[in-house]
């Protein structure tokens, strides 16, 4: 039991509603659910009675939530002594790639205004390669990759994994097979729209199409996502990107997603900074509240058909 479920038990326990809760929370309902299981599961009693209009506390479960604003209350007062005691000030920079920005940017800067008011974080978006080049040249001081090459001097964690998509423009969600996974070799002959060499994720779809004796047709290379985006809805080709980089279009009807398999191509995402960056308090901080904001986005389901990756790495 970890202080993100107490607190996802206890918004649950004062609204009285999993739907409400879930929406003050921002996390999707049936990951809430799970989360208030699993407590019930350690502790070996049910919280909640449920009803038609929502759920209410049993006994147990209100003594447990006494215990649980306690708890909240008391990891509240420490973060805030911390604050008052050792502030932290200063200026981080920040890099991300374009197709996870969105998700990433608005609420880690919120996170850390209100955690850290003293710490000014600076944004940039790049394709991953350049991220790893702006680290190298110390231009940013972290950065979040998609399939992260190793290099020497840069300390490498991977977060999450995504499947990687064919994505093409609206007319394909309404073609037979449109709902099912597309094999690799079926998508050699299509006219892709890539990024150039050396972007991270070109390689590795180069990689996965090589082992497996797969022509690929790059018909445009574009380092743009947007405007790759743009292209492929407008029928000049198809790309591959993350799933849920074109999770908001494809819900639109602005284009369409084909999962890839036989065999899988996948899209994982790590956090990458220097040795020298790391040793410092106020960068090693952000960096732990970016790697909780990705986890936490996981498990609640906010970043849709991510799961969670094993870190060798002890950073941070």
């Amino acid at each position: 039991m970890d202080s993100r479920k107490l607190r996802y038990f206890a918004v649950t326990a004062r609204l009285g509603s999993f739907s409400r809760a879930a929406e003050e929370l921002r996390v999707a309902q049936p990951a809430l659910s799970r989360r208030i299981r699993e407590i019930e599961d350690e502790l070996g009693q049910p919280l909640f009675s449920r009803h038609g209009r929502g759920v209410r506390l049993t006994p147990f479960g209100a003594s447990v939530l006494q215990k649980a604003e306690e708890i909240e209350h008391l990891i509240g007062s420490i973060r805030q002594e911390a604050r008052q005691h050792y502030p932290l000030q200063g200026k981080v920079a920040l890099g991300l790639p374009p197709a996870a920005a969105l998700r990433i940017g608005p609420p880690l800067a919120a996170r850390i205004r209100e955690a850290y008011p003293h710490v000014v974080l600076s944004l940039r978006d790049g394709v991953s390669s350049l991220i790893q080049e702006w680290l190298i040249g110390g231009r940013i001081d972290l950065g979040v990759t998609y399939n992260a090459t190793p290099v020497d001097g840069l300390e490498t964690m991977p977060v999450l994994r995504e499947r990687a998509v064919l994505v093409g423009p609206p007319t394909d969600a309404t073609a037979d097979g449109a709902d099912e996974p597309i094999r690799l070799r079926d998508i050699a002959g299509l006219p892709l729209i890539m990024p150039s060499l050396p972007h991270n994720n070109r390689r590795v779809l180069e990689d996965a199409a090589a082992r497996h004796e797969v022509r690929l047709v790059i018909r445009t290379e574009v380092d743009s996502v947007a405007l790759t985006k743009a292209m492929v809805r407008d029928g000049q080709g198809y790309t591959i990107l993350s799933h849920a980089s074109v999770e908001d279009e494809v819900r639109r009807g602005e284009l369409s997603r084909r999962v890839i398999d036989s065999p899988p191509v996948f899209a994982d995402l790590s956090l990458v900074a220097t040795k020298a960056a790391l040793s410092e308090p106020l960068k090693r901080h952000v960096a732990f509240e970016l790697r909780r904001l990705l986890i936490e986005l996981c498990e609640a389901g906010a970043w849709p058909e991510a799961s969670l990756l094993a870190s060798k790495t002890a950073m941070p």
